[in-house]
Parts: structure tokens; sequence; C-alpha cells
């Protein structure tokens, strides 16, 4: 084969390699088969919950093998199919091949990262979280622009995004805001995005046309299914309601319908400032139930721990991601180095490669580069 095309091969055989390794390939047939004869049981339908656990676990196993050779096979015929059209010196027929091949590369690569979202609380919904911090106003305008970038990627995804509350800056941006993401795998992608975010440009607000530095936070906490069980002790909490108010606009809510909770033992504050004060109080408690599991997650990982740790205040020294918009054009995180000189396309959302990237760091303590041996 040609070298470009061989080297396309070679691509998906490590994709290949690593989706074999989350679906430990050995094993999955025969742990298909204790799934088939535990659904045979007749049983199985005494505990609904337990029961429908079981189809889900088999279906994801069934879809992952059917996946992982689905691959296999596409790669043994589009390489057979190049080949051939090199014995019979058909242009076309390679050209044709050649494409399916770099298709079925993307293809691989994207399976090989939604292969790492497999954490308990992967597949749910999410509350997006972001902050302003250092920098007064062009920390505001910071936080606004990075609350566009999470909803243009969200909906590039497909996935319903709702605004819970938001704050607005004095001068202009935002103080603060969040966002419930709804949609599959909208925690297992976003998760990695817990931190601080440092921006580098020549300010709009200073007519010196000084460069300055700006920092916001961002937290990630799953939404709280019914499957996952968090109490709340009522005494534990203060609810408050106040008169809140928006950016402006015919859409301002000026009732006493906001709520806030404080959870006294661990001082995590949620609010919700929807039209209905019961609505927000239902909103306020789930985000609260969210904050909790979140809490006892990050006890069980110590990486997703110690990120969280590094969040801390919204300032130097605390950054897990760059932006520099001058005197050059960068985005680099910097857990995993990896970086892109498409500021425009990442500030539009374009962040699978990014959020990749680290998924790959957590699975296997190395960026995906090393795991793939390059």
């Amino acid at each position: 084969m040609r070298a470009e095309a061989q080297n396309t091969a070679d691509q998906i055989t490590k994709s290949l390699e690593l989706l074999g390794q989350r679906l430990d390939v050995e094993t999955a047939g025969h742990r298909l088969e204790e799934f088939n004869a535990r659904v045979e049981d007749p049983n199985l339908w005494d505990d609904a919950d337990a029961a429908q656990k079981l189809m889900r676990d088999r279906q994801a196993l069934v879809d992952a093998i059917a996946t992982y050779e689905g691959i296999k096979q596409d790669l043994t015929d589009t390489v057979d199919l190049i080949e051939l059209g090199e014995m019979e010196e058909d242009e076309e027929v390679i050209a044709e091949a050649e494409a399916a091949l770099k298709a079925l590369a993307e293809t691989a690569a994207q399976k090989e990262l939604e292969a790492l979202l497999d954490g308990e609380a992967d597949g749910n919904d999410t509350f997006l979280e972001i902050n302003s911090g250092a920098g007064g106003t062009e920390s505001c305008d910071w936080a606004q622009m990075l609350a566009r970038m999470y909803v243009r990627w969200a909906e590039k995804k497909g996935y319903k995004v709702e605004l819970q509350a938001e704050s607005a800056g004095e001068e202009a941006g935002i103080k603060s805001a969040t966002y419930k993401i709804a949609g599959h795998n909208a925690y297992g992608w976003l998760k990695s995005e817990s931190g601080v975010h440092r921006l580098v440009r020549i300010s709009p607000f200073d007519s010196a046309a000084k460069r300055h530095t700006s920092f916001t936070s961002v937290k990630v906490y799953p939404v709280v299914d019914d499957n996952i069980e968090i109490e709340v002790n009522p005494s534990d909490i203060r609810i408050d309601t106040y008169r809140s108010s928006g950016a402006g606009g015919q859409h301002v809510n000026t009732t006493d319908s906001a709520v806030r909770i404080t959870h006294h033992p661990t001082g995590i504050v949620v609010t919700s400032s929807e039209k209905s004060q019961h609505q927000n109080r239902d909103i306020a408690m789930k985000a609260l139930k969210s904050r909790l599991y979140q809490m006892e997650l990050d006890k069980r990982s110590a990486l997703v721990n110690e990120a969280h740790e590094s969040a801390g205040d919204a300032g130097w020294g605390n950054q897990i991601r760059s932006y520099v918009l001058q005197p050059y054009q960068m985005v680099k995180d910097l857990r995993t180095n990896f970086e892109t000189s498409d500021t425009k396309g990442v500030l539009d959302g374009d962040l699978d490669g990014l959020m990749g990237a680290t998924l790959a760091l957590a699975v296997s303590g190395k960026s995906r580069a090393e795991a793939q041996g390059s």
C-alpha cells in the first residue's frame, strides 16, 4: 500500500488495540454467555431494577463487541480491496478504498474515545458551573466566552442545554452561570473540564490595548438519577428564597421565586432562578445531590480528586488549560500537553480533541499519543 494509506491503516490498528483492551476482548465472549444465561432465568424480573440493569449491561457488551468486530472486519476488507486495486492497477478502486479507509479511521478514533466513557455516572446528564475569577471585568467577559463555548459544544453533540442560574457581571459578561446539559454521556465528556481556564489576550476593555490575563473556574457534576441514592438530612440544609434578576430584557425574573440551598456540613451552596418556586426547590435539591455525589466520586478516584483540588481559586498556578490569543494563537491543556492553534474552532465548541486526550490520560495515566505508542 501507499505510505499514506499504510499510516491510516496503522492508526486504525492502534485504535482497535485500545478498544480491545477496554473490551477485554479475550473474555468478552465468555461474559456474554454468562449474561445470556442470566437473561433466561425465569425469576429475572422478580427484581425489575436489577433486571433492567442486567439488560443494559448486556446490551452495552453486545454493542462493544459489534463495534470491535465491525471495525476489524472493515479494516481487513478495505485493505484487501486496496491491494487488489494495486494488483490490477485500477486507480478508481484504489481511490475509493483509500477514502473508505480514512472514514473508517475517523470512526475508529471516535469509538476509541467513547469506549473510555464507562464510569459509573459517565452516561448521565450533567451540571456545568462557571465562575469568574481573578481579573474583574476581563474575567466576567471570559466566563461568558466559556459559557458560549460549552453551549456550542453541547449543541453540536445534539444535547439539550438549560440555563439554571446566572449572575451578570457589573460591566460586561457574567459572574457565574449554571447549566444543565442533557444527553448520552454528557457527564462523561464534560467531567474533564473541571478546573481553572486561563485566557491571555489584548483587552477589549483597555483603551491602551494592553495584554491581559483572565481566569475562570469550571466545575462539572453528574445529574443524580433514580438509580443513585443520595440521602440529604433536612436538618443539614437551609432553604432561602429571594428576588432574582437577569441581565435585562423581557425575560428578567423579578419575582421572589429564586431558591438558594445551603448544605451546612459541606458548605455547598446551590441556587436556581426559574419562574416557579416549587420548580426551583426541585432543581436546587437535585443540584445539591449531584454535588454531594461528585464529592463521593472524588474520594473514589485519586486522579479526579487531584484535579478538583488543583482547581482551587481561579487564579495563577491553578489552571488546567491555557487559551492564548495574543501574541500568538494557541490552546494548550496543561495536564496532557495537547495543543492546537485553532483557537477560533475551540472557542466555537470544537473540544473533542482536548477532552479525548484527558479521558485517555485518566484511564491509562498516559496521553493518547503515548498510549498509542507514537
